[in-house]
């Protein structure tokens, strides 16, 4: 099968939805500190609370992410993107209206839920549209908005918060965020597993029973352990990391250390994750089990760099946090590449929606809170927070490496089971 009418231009708009998401997700540890200091000034357990807000995102978000795979399946996903990117964008200003704590926290719980209405379901119009021997290369492009997004998101949010205050870093993801959601209520579903030529096996609903099989799924439990495993790393990185360099380690001002890291996630992040996708889809032919020993290697490398980093001084420890950066991201494109591809068309937003409950809730919904935990058990020692990252790190890898053996067969079964 080739490549879908329309793919182009629903790889864009995907892509486009998908730079400002993450765009909104690190506004929020871009400002960290001024929001400290509005609310939690002097509090003992700073750390800890404000790691309440990334976790008040990442519980809604994984909770509802089920509900919305499962209506994927079966509604127009177009229409649920369109709702999705319409309600977080608004949430995403009221964060900047919240007048207390509380309030916040009650904004990212509603982005959280937006967010949801789009995650699981974005990767599956992409794999209806794109065959399989593409979709490695074309899903990296798309992830690719995650270092992206990232990046500005630090950047931005640190200019606008010094430059006016800390909730204009989220009024300004409000009106582009809507004119997308807006734009992607005019597109129309391709056929489910078009790109797989399976249009008739994938035109009937999957049944609770057939669920069952993701869980018979080896390759698809083990990506699901390993992406858990990284998420757990990001998550930690990317919300403490500018406060670790400005406050713990005493580097620059706020806003230059935001900039400086946004520039490492932006250049590391879109290369290692173009890169890793094109290496999964080149070495495919030689290797059944390739998405997996490419993430794997990824993170076993990034592990000792990460470790190098706590110990290394500025400003060399900015390249050492460039290589640990592009190692992470890595596993990108080739881990979310193999989700697609061991699930039937009929079924793959709900495989994506039970992925991102699990990986959201043993990852990133936790780890800024045991990051902040574990630094104000050890008197405010933030290297000590950041040895989970590391471990984290290690884990993913190992869990890849044996993933890799069951993804070629995984891969030929996916479409005969249904």
């Amino acid at each position: 099968m080739g490549i879908v009418r329309g793919a182009r231009a629903a790889l864009v708009l995907l892509l486009c939805i998908n730079l400002f998401n993450y765009i909104d997700r690190q506004v929020l540890a871009a400002v960290v500190p001024e929001i400290q200091k509005q609310y939690l000034a002097g509090d003992a357990q700073a750390d800890a609370k404000t790691g309440w807000l990334a976790m008040a995102f990442m519980l809604s978000y994984m909770v509802t992410s089920p509900i919305f795979g499962v209506l994927a399946d079966r509604w127009s996903r177009w229409l649920l993107v369109a709702i999705g990117v319409i309600l977080w964008s608004l949430a995403s200003g009221a964060s900047g209206l919240a007048g207390t704590f509380g309030l916040l926290l009650v904004t990212r719980l509603f982005v959280g839920v937006g967010e949801a209405a789009y995650g699981p379901v974005a990767p599956t119009i992409i794999s209806d549209y794109y065959p399989i021997e593409h979709r490695g290369k074309v899903l990296s492009w798309f992830y690719m908005a995650i270092p992206v997004g990232s990046a500005l998101g630090y950047t931005l949010g640190g200019a606008v918060a010094s430059s006016w205050s800390w909730h204009w870093a989220f009024f300004i993801v409000v009106p582009p965020g809507i004119a997308l959601g807006v734009w992607a209520m005019f597109m129309r579903d391709p056929p489910r597993g078009s790109a797989d030529g399976k249009e008739r096996g994938a035109a009937r609903h999957a049944t609770a029973r057939d669920y069952l099989i993701l869980l018979r799924t080896p390759s698809y439990v083990l990506n699901t352990l390993a992406m858990t495993a990284m998420t757990f790393a990001i998550g930690g990185i990317g919300f403490w990391m500018p406060k670790y360099v400005h406050d713990f380690r005493g580097v620059g001002t706020l806003s230059s250390v935001n900039m400086m890291f946004g520039i490492i996630v932006v250049v590391a992040g879109l290369s290692s994750t173009l890169l890793g996708g094109i290496a999964g889809d080149k070495l495919r032919g030689r290797f059944p089990g390739s998405y997996f020993l490419v993430s794997a290697g990824g993170m076993l490398c990034g592990f000792p760099l990460f470790l190098l980093m706590l110990v290394t001084p500025f400003p060399y420890a900015w390249i050492v946090i460039f290589l640990a950066v592009f190692c992470l991201f890595f596993n990108t494109g080739p881990a979310n590449t193999a989700l697609a591809n061991v699930t039937h068309p009929s079924m793959r937003a709900t495989a994506f929606a039970v992925n991102i409950f699990v990986i959201h809730a043993l990852g990133d919904a936790i780890s800024p809170t045991v990051v902040g935990m574990i630094t104000d058990r050890f008197d405010h020692n933030m290297n000590i927070g950041f040895l989970a990252v590391s471990g984290m790190m290690a884990i993913g890898g190992v869990l890849w490496w044996w993933g890799a053996r069951y993804l070629g067969r995984d891969t030929e079964l996916a479409m005969s089971r249904l």
